[in-house]
């Protein structure tokens, strides 16, 4: 079972099939989300299946490498069982 926190970021990313960094869901959810919880999400999402995620190496010289996220099979098939 997916809590409806989980069901609002898999919606979101079954609207983005290339997927999303934390901070695109974050401007995406209208507030719904937030910079200070997202990444915890993600990894307890990511740990259960429900979205992977892959590492974008940086453009910049300093900068870090992100992490893109996209939902799985697992996840769509838990955001379908939510929605009956």
């Amino acid at each position: 079972m997916i809590t409806k926190t989980e069901a609002f970021i898999l919606k979101l990313l079954v609207s983005k099939p290339t997927g999303a960094y934390p901070s695109e869901l974050v401007h995406d959810s209208e507030a719904k989300l937030k910079r200070g919880t997202i990444y915890a999400l993600l990894a307890d999402m990511e740990e259960r299946g429900l979205v992977a995620s892959k590492q974008i190496e940086a453009k910049a010289t300093l900068a870090l490498p992100r992490s893109l996220y996209l939902i799985t099979t697992t996840g769509q098939t838990a955001l379908i069982e939510t929605s009956k």
